[in-house]
């Protein structure tokens, strides 16, 4: 009930104005429910000329946030300026910007549509597979995704170790050194190449910012089919059999920036089913879905923490959860949350009822366990204070029926919401604000020698823990990766120490990318520091690597905000081969693409190939719409 009537709620601009690159920066949406890609409703053209009021709309009700440096995650007017008018109204009429979009009249909308996108209203329809000129000539049948290398969702395995075999990767460490650009491919009007991408039976699976997924020929870049969902797009895709949908074999299953889950015939895109797994207007999904057995688990987030210090938001009610889902029909089988559910707790200086607890973000992909019939997670921090215990940290939960297993916390008393760290803060904030130290990327999963096994995670302050899954999540050890700030509640100092998105694990060492750059690798069974990575940088440049690696054996792959890709030896951290993505590229569908910033998503690697998306606007690095794939020649 609380959920349902949150939907009324107008939200301010100190709220989700920064959510126009993330999850509500999305193209109006058709209903999900049909068996064609979703088109978008087509608003009225709107002639460029005479949208000069729009500035003055913009400097109204925007300036104070987009103008800004110092809130958090709102685009600056270049960056929005990047974006299609379509998908700037769409944000302001259906997505999570509806709240200040209900405050504008239609006019107004189109105005700032026009006005900031320096082009008309209904000028730009790109995006369809059916009208790009690199269309696949043919769209043989799909071949088992187990039959051949493939890096099937976020980790390339149920794992979660992305870590390719010899075999799956079919690249040696004496190749490395000669990869060569093969093709990109450009997303038109995008601006964050965030999809990760999976490769599965020779094909490219890739989602986008701008709403769109694709199938592509992995040795060439053609295109076999797009499907257009509701919102953006950032989570990897899984591809895995399907009964129940006549001549279907596979499905290809991902979520959206509204939580919305689908699944596609992998052959040709058609919509088999389509299920929101939240009602919470903010819920989203960023970390891929892990299939098993006939389940789809599923992770849920949300970006409420970036409109709860508004003084006129009812703080707070989303939960961050767990969802299993049966991969036939998209019915719910069970739904855990990470918080008990959200009850009224006192109003604010001006009367705005306030509820605890809340918070708890599912941002990664889980982690299967088959042996221990468990899945594992990572949680977020919390929204309200106090704090639960299952924030800021790792839950395992019993596969089949989502009951608890066990909790570890990484980090306690961590309640955070974002706009509570300058001078004015108004009474939704918490007392202490952060330090905003979620546990955002998957578990990794790993046997050691004698047959013990570890579930291991890193925190956003530089700490890694390893877990015993045998003793109820029991510590094993932990390490520190870089030395903590002088004020561990400085957000940012702490968040420059950090480990992000994620890494890799071989059978012997743990592989994280670096949010104050380089790549670090710990040794599995002790935490001991085997060697410490740097790229080098311009003097005064700030760079992250903070992108999830890879790796197969001998080497490790690390990817950062200047955009440059690089592949190191596993041994000892040496550079093997660098190259610079940020840079324009001609694409095989002839839309104009650049590189970027790498963030969150790492490179994946299978049959001999290594594919990345360039291009991350959303904490303010570097824009890019490039898929970029490379092989020896």
């Amino acid at each position: 009930m609380i959920r349902n009537n949150l939907r009324a709620v107008a939200l301010t601009s100190a709220g989700l104005l920064g959510c126009l690159v993330g999850a509500g920066a999305m193209l109006a949406q058709a209903p999900a429910q049909t068996q064609a890609p979703a088109k978008p409703p087509a608003p009225a053209t709107v002639p460029a000329s005479g949208t000069e009021s729009g500035i003055a709309v913009f400097q109204q009700r925007c300036m104070s946030c987009h103008g800004n440096p110092n809130v958090d995650r709102a685009p600056s007017p270049a960056v929005i300026r990047e974006m299609s008018p379509e998908r700037i109204y769409g944000a302001l009429t259906t997505g999570l910007m509806k709240g200040e979009g209900d405050s504008l009249t239609e006019d107004q909308k189109r105005m700032l549509a026009t006005f900031l996108s320096g082009r008309p209203l209904g000028s730009l329809h790109q995006g369809a597979a059916k009208d790009m000129p690199n269309r696949c000539e043919t769209n043989p049948a799909l071949a088992n995704p187990a039959a051949g290398p493939s890096w099937n969702g976020w980790g390339a395995d149920m794992a979660n170790t992305r870590y390719q075999s010899a075999a799956a990767a079919g690249l040696t460490a004496e190749q490395v050194p000669h990869l060569k650009l093969k093709w990109a491919f450009g997303y038109p009007t995008g601006l964050s190449a965030f999809g990760p991408v999976a490769v599965v039976s020779g094909r490219v699976f890739v989602g986008t910012d701008i709403g769109y997924m694709y199938s592509l020929n992995a040795q060439t870049g053609c295109v076999y089919w797009s499907y257009q969902t509701k919102g953006s797009v950032r989570t990897a895709v899984t591809v895995s059999r399907v009964k129940g949908h006549g001549r279907t074999q596979y499905a290809a299953y991902f979520g959206d920036a509204h939580a919305n889950v689908y699944a596609v015939d992998a052959q040709d895109g058609r919509l088999l089913w389509a299920a929101k797994v939240d009602d919470h207007f903010v819920a989203r999904i960023t970390g891929a879905p892990k299939v098993y057995n006939g389940r789809v688990y599923v992770p849920v987030s949300s970006s409420e923490e970036y409109s709860g210090s508004s003084i006129d938001y009812p703080c707070c009610t989303s939960r961050g959860s767990v969802v299993a889902l049966d991969a036939n029909t998209g019915a719910t089988i069970w739904k855990t949350y990470v918080v008990d559910e959200p009850k009224p707790t006192r109003k604010n200086s001006k009367g705005v009822q306030l509820y605890a607890p809340a918070g708890g973000s599912v941002w990664d992909s889980p982690t299967i366990d088959v042996r221990r019939n468990a899945i594992y997670f990572g949680t977020g921090d919390a929204e309200t204070e106090p704090a639960p215990e299952t924030t800021d940290a790792v839950m395992a939960l019993d596969l089949k029926t989502g009951k608890v297993l066990w909790v570890y916390q990484t980090q306690a008393n961590d309640a955070f919401l974002g706009g509570c760290n300058g001078a004015t803060r108004t009474d939704n904030c918490p007392s202490v604000n952060g330090p905003d130290q979620d546990v955002g990327n998957s578990p990794i999963l790993r046997a050691l020698p004698g047959g013990k096994s570890v579930v291991v995670v890193g925190t956003k302050n530089g700490r890694v823990f390893a877990l015993d899954p045998d003793r109820k999540g029991a510590l094993v050890w932990k390490a520190s990766v870089a030395p903590p700030p002088e004020d561990p509640q400085n957000r940012l100092a702490t968040l420059l120490n950090g480990i992000v998105w994620g890494g890799a694990a071989d059978e012997r060492n743990l592989y994280y990318g670096l949010q104050a750059g380089g790549v670090v690798a710990l040794d599995l069974a002790t935490g001991e520091r085997r060697w410490y990575a740097t790229f080098g940088k311009p003097a005064g440049a700030r760079v992250s690597n903070s992108a999830a690696a890879s790796a197969i054996p001998g080497v490790v792959f690390a990817a950062g905000s200047d955009g440059k890709l690089h592949a190191v030896a596993a041994a000892d951290g040496r550079i093997l081969w660098e190259y610079d993505t940020a840079r324009n590229f001609e694409t095989v569908n002839k839309v104009p693409a650049k590189g970027g910033a790498i963030n969150s998503v790492g490179p994946s690697v299978a049959g001999g190939m290594v594919f990345v998306g360039s291009g991350y606007a959303v904490t303010g690095t570097n824009s890019g719409n490039a898929l970029l794939a490379f092989s020896v020649e």
